[in-house]
C-alpha cells in the first residue's frame, strides 16, 4: 500500500469546534445531513452525495446545525493538490464512497488497507474539464448569517455577560471568522457591533421609561454609571 495513500475515517460533524489547519490532504465526501464549510473565506456546502479537497495549511471551520455523516479521508500523497479547492465529488467516486462507508461501519480491513489509493484514482481519474460532475455543492458565496435573527437572539442574552464568541457559536463560526464576516457583512469589528447592540438595547428600554439601575442591570452594564456614560458618548 502506498505509504502515502493515508488514512479512511467515517466521522460526525456537529456544533463547530473553531477555526484549524492540517498538515495534510483532508477530504470529505458528504453521506447524511449537510456540513457547511468555510476553507479560507470562501464558503462550501457537502450534502449527501457531495465532496471536497482541503489543502494542506488551509484554515477551515465547520458546522452542521442538525448533524452531518461524513466519509474523510486523511492522505499527504500530492495528487491530491490537483483537486484542492474543489466541491465537486466526481461521479465514479461515488458508489465507492458509499461502498467503503459501508465496508468501514462492518470492520472490512480491506476498505482501509486499499480504500484510499482506489478513491484517489476514481476521483482524480474524473477530475477534469469534462468529467460529468455529481451534486453540485458548492456555494458561489460564503454561507449567509441571519443577522437580523442574531440581533433579536441577543436581545434575550443582555442579562448575561454576552461576548463575540457566544455570538460566533450561535452562527456556527469560530470567533476569528465571525470576526471576518462581521467586518465584512455589517463593515464594523465584532466587538463594535457588539457594543452598539447593547447600547441599542439599553435606549430602547430608557425610551419606554425604565430606571437607569434598572436597564444596566437588564443589559449587562456593570453599573449606572457606566450605562450612562456610554450613552453620553452616543449623544443619547
Amino acid at each position: 500500500m502506498d505509504a502515502q495513500a493515508g488514512s479512511l475515517s467515517l466521522r460526525q460533524y456537529g456544533a463547530s469546534p473553531g477555526s484549524h489547519s492540517h498538515a495534510h490532504f483532508q477530504i470529505l465526501l458528504g453521506l447524511t445531513g449537510a456540513l457547511e464549510l468555510e476553507v479560507e473565506g470562501r464558503g462550501l456546502r457537502v450534502g449527501p452525495g457531495g465532496g471536497c479537497v482541503i489543502a494542506p495549511g488551509d484554515r477551515h471551520d465547520f458546522a452542521s446545525a442538525r448533524g452531518s455523516l461524513c466519509l474523510v479521508l486523511d492522505s499527504s500523497h500530492p495528487d491530491w493538490a490537483r483537486s484542492a479547492g474543489h466541491a465537486t465529488l466526481p461521479a465514479p467516486a461515488l458508489p465507492l464512497a458509499r461502498y467503503l462507508a459501508t465496508a468501514l461501519q462492518q470492520g472490512h480491513p480491506l476498505a482501509q488497507a486499499h480504500g484510499p489509493a482506489l478513491l484517489r484514482e476514481a476521483w482524480l481519474a474524473a477530475d477534469n474539464p469534462h468529467a460529468p460532475a455529481a451534486v453540485a455543492t458548492s456555494a458561489a458565496r460564503r454561507r449567509p448569517i441571519d443577522w437580523v435573527a442574531l440581533e433579536q437572539w441577543a436581545a434575550q442574552q443582555w442579562h448575561t455577560p454576552l461576548t463575540v464568541a457566544d455570538l460566533a457559536q450561535r452562527v456556527h463560526l469560530s470567533a476569528s471568522q465571525f470576526a471576518v464576516r462581521c467586518r465584512d457583512d455589517r463593515g464594523v469589528s465584532a466587538m463594535v457591533w457588539l457594543r452598539g447592540l447593547r447600547l441599542e438595547q439599553a435606549r430602547l428600554l430608557r425610551d419606554n421609561g425604565l430606571a437607569v439601575a434598572e436597564v444596566a442591570r437588564r443589559t449587562g452594564y456593570r453599573s449606572p454609571s457606566a450605562l450612562t456614560a456610554a450613552l453620553r458618548r452616543a449623544g443619547r
